[in-house]
């Protein structure tokens, strides 16, 4: 028998088909474009690894994932960027402490001072908290993407510091908006001068500058060129900073699974390399700022030590009291700190 009308159900599964397979094909075509900024200057081995980073996911992503990084504060401070993140100006950034609290603030107990002796402690502490955290940055909107280190604190001073008194009668810098910072200077009973990271070395070269004493690890110092307008550092370090690289939720879930899969591997070593970096550039760079001109100095004595740690437990205190670092966070921390010590 011979059909006088054409099969349409017949018709119709041939255009589904057709269509499936054109959506599926431009799916897999379809390019994306990670705009991604970060305070770190273009000319340093952190920034050269985040553009290595780059490299390998445009090449491994065959051209459909590629970076478009912004360095050295071209798009203004951490707060900043954050908001052209949650506007979709931007997409992720490499943010140091300062912008991780604006995020997830409780993270920020891994860079807590003069909590941890050395990086043994806090790599111990972070790696069990990681699960912790990354869920902490989901439930915000972010993907944590890797942890690099910005290394140890130490103060830097056009005066010399030899005592905590000393320190009190200094222009401190404080990072404006810091509630870490801000909980140390009340402890301390200092009175410190907010501003943005951004206006700082301006301050510092300024003839009657609002500054004369900042704080930054010793590769900080040198590479935003801080060490050119200052005279003095302190021996004791206050704290290991903590760094991210993050990526909005929103622009991570658009991309298909392949490509998260890709950016998520890359970009855990690439911090876990930015980390080998940092401490060994932070060692290599005491010794070049020595060489400057810089004088390190201030070891402190007994009473000194147990000053410094009435000052952070009374800062952690209002911190925990804020909520700005959860109580269950640092408890967890201080516990696991205990289990390290049993350990060893």
């Amino acid at each position: 028998m011979v059909l006088k009308y054409p099969n349409y159900y017949f018709i119709y599964a041939l255009l589904f088909i057709s269509v499936f397979a054109f959506t599926s094909n431009a799916q897999a075509e379809k390019k994306y474009v990670l705009k991604f900024a970060t305070l770190v200057p273009a000319d340093t081995a952190w920034m050269k690894e985040v553009n290595r980073w780059a490299d390998e996911v445009k090449q491994k992503s065959q051209g459909r994932l590629t970076f478009k990084i912004y360095p050295g504060g071209v798009m203004g401070d951490e707060p900043d960027v954050l908001r052209k993140i949650r506007s979709r100006q931007l997409h992720g950034a490499f943010f140091t402490g300062y912008g991780i609290g604006r995020i997830y603030s409780s993270a920020r107990v891994l860079e807590m001072p003069f909590l941890f002796k050395n990086t043994d402690e806090s790599d111990y502490v972070r790696d069990h908290l990681m699960p912790e955290i990354e869920a902490g940055f989901r439930y915000k909107g972010f993907e944590l993407l890797g942890w690099p280190e910005i290394g140890s604190i130490h103060f830097f001073s056009k005066k010399p510091i030899n005592s905590l008194a000393e320190l009190k009668q200094r222009r401190i810098w404080l990072w404006q908006g810091d509630p870490v910072g801000e909980a140390f200077a009340n402890a301390a009973d200092v009175s410190p001068v907010p501003l943005s990271i951004i206006d700082v070395y301006t301050q510092l070269s300024a003839k009657h500058g609002s500054i004369d004493t900042v704080y930054n690890s010793s590769f900080g110092a040198l590479t935003m060129q801080w060490h050119t307008k200052l005279s003095y550092a302190t021996h004791i370090s206050m704290t290991n900073a903590i760094g991210a690289l993050v990526v909005s939720n929103r622009f991570f879930k658009k991309l298909p699974k392949e490509l998260q899969q890709l950016l998520t591997t890359t970009g855990k070593k690439t911090a876990e390399t930015i980390n080998h970096i940092t401490r060994r550039d932070n060692k290599d760079s005491i010794t070049l700022l020595k060489n400057s001109g810089i004088q390190f100095m201030w070891n402190w004595n007994e009473k000194e030590k147990q000053a410094m740690l009435a000052i952070r437990d009374k800062a952690a205190q209002d911190l925990i009291a804020s909520d700005y670092i959860s109580k269950k966070m640092f408890n967890r921390t201080k516990t696991l700190l205990d289990k390290f010590h049993a350990n060893q």
